[in-house]
């Protein structure tokens, strides 16, 4: 009996001792809940496969929501940051606010409120834009753009402009609706979010460590 006790203290010290794996966690959309597709499918599950596939050892958390806003996003996202304690938050979100034409004050309060949240948890910050439709007005739109650009630079995040980028123009990759993309469009949304991504993934240096 006692040998028992022993050996369970033994595996309770290995196990508490063992850093937890980094986690990503994707705070976003239909774009990246994968709306209209398997959800095996879309580019935050193969955003997993390719983490693994080179060796990282990062766990992605996907707390995107079909139809979600940047109000819904800022509301949720205390909780998700302190259950999930991401080293990366990729925030994608605003296309919803965009579409709806709420006021681009709201949304670029709600986007700035997300990012220095997600920083004071000591996470690193993925901004990930959107375009609107031409139909919104050329006014409307390029302000809307600019929000991304603008908090960006504020909060010295990383930026994907546009994760649509190769896909919302392409024929036979877009979703009957226009909107969404299909199940052939991931692995391009994937490459459009991956070059931003992966500097992220490697330990920061600090000034007095380089050479």
């Amino acid at each position: 009996m006692k040998i028992f006790w022993l050996l369970l203290a033994l595996i309770l010290v290995r196990d508490t001792g063992a850093a937890p794996a980094p986690s990503i966690l994707v705070v976003g959309d239909s774009l990246s809940a994968g709306y209209g597709i398997e959800l095996r499918d879309g580019w935050v599950t193969l955003l997993q496969q390719r983490l693994s596939k080179q060796g990282y050892l990062h766990t992605v958390v996907n707390a995107s929501i079909s139809g979600d806003t940047t109000a819904g996003g800022r509301v949720r996202l205390p909780d998700a940051l302190k259950r999930h304690r991401p080293q990366i938050v990729i925030l994608e979100l605003g296309g919803n606010d965009g579409l709806r034409g709420l006021p681009l004050r709201e949304t670029r309060a709600n986007l700035d409120a997300m990012i220095k949240a997600a920083q004071a948890a000591g996470a690193r910050v993925l901004l990930v834009g959107i375009h609107l439709p031409p139909n919104y007005g050329p006014d409307y739109a390029g302000k809307f753009h600019a929000i991304y650009h603008d908090l960006a630079r504020a909060h010295n995040t990383a930026l994907l402009p546009f994760l649509l980028d190769g896909v919302a123009l392409t024929p036979g990759l877009m979703q009957a609706d226009g909107i969404h993309p299909r199940a052939a469009a991931q692995p391009r949304l994937l490459g459009n979010v991956w070059p931003v991504l992966e500097p992220l993934l490697k330990p920061a240096v600090s000034p007095s460590s380089q050479p």
